[in-house]
């Protein structure tokens, strides 16, 4: 990018533009803008204008676009690609979250390549305090592609063997969603390989009590099975202290 300087976005865990590795300050218009560009790609300008702009007129959509244009041109050159319509972030624009994603493609492939994945995906909300309906909608996108990586990376870790790597992600994917059931059972699997009983039967206690409370409904039978001889041996050893 010559004189222009290296572009890095930042959307997970919070907005965050540098150039050459230091922060540039960005009006909070322009950041709607290269935000949408960089979570929908190459799009019209029309289309871009009724995202951001769904309560103005076409004219104020159209002319409130070109505005946000006309600065990020001027005050954060080399940011967007050269053709006027569609627009586009420059090809050179490094983007967190297409990391992740290809990240998270190379780990579904290729299970080896997990290196350093947990970190990225664990405590990483796609722009926090954000809640345009565009947005919510990337936000929830987002969720389900942090509780897949998450998931199959706590699978991995337990088929290596490596219990509290795959606690650690497990737990990750039980904080986002914790009436998932799939997340909770891979928890409860990783305290069960590291030999933690006593922690596997209470995550099984509180979530059937919360399954109960919140939805009238019981852990499935795959959940019930994998703790059943828990339940017996705490059933039993009640019965012999009472």
């Amino acid at each position: 990018m010559g004189s222009e300087g290296r572009w890095e976005l930042q959307l997970a865990g919070g907005w965050q533009l540098r150039r050459d590795k230091l922060p540039v300050k960005v009006a909070l218009r322009q950041r709607r803008l290269i935000a949408a560009l960089a979570l929908y790609g190459r799009q019209s300008r029309s289309f871009l204008a009724g995202l951001l702009w769904p309560d103005s007129s076409e004219t104020q959509a159209a002319g409130s676009l070109r505005e946000s244009i006309f600065l990020i041109n001027k005050h954060l050159p080399g940011l967007l690609g050269q053709t006027a319509d569609p627009l586009d972030l420059a090809s050179g624009v490094i983007v967190d979250v297409h990391e992740v994603r290809a990240r998270a493609a190379r780990l579904q492939e290729h299970p080896v390549h997990h290196r350093g994945v947990l970190d990225l995906v664990q405590n990483a909300e796609l722009l926090p305090g954000w809640y345009e309906d565009w947005v919510v909608s990337e936000q929830e996108r987002w969720q389900r592609l942090r509780l897949t990586v998450l998931e199959r990376l706590s699978r991995q870790y337990l088929d290596q063997g490596d219990t509290e790597q795959a606690m650690e992600a497990a737990r990750a994917a039980t904080v986002i969603e914790p009436l998932r059931e799939s997340a909770q059972r891979l928890l409860m699997q990783a305290c069960l390989a590291e030999g933690n009983h006593a922690e596997a039967l209470r995550l099984y206690q509180s979530f059937r009590i919360r399954l109960r409370r919140e939805f009238g409904v019981a852990p499935s039978a795959i959940i019930s099975d994998l703790i059943e001889p828990l339940l017996m041996d705490d059933a039993r050893s009640q019965r012999h202290f009472g």
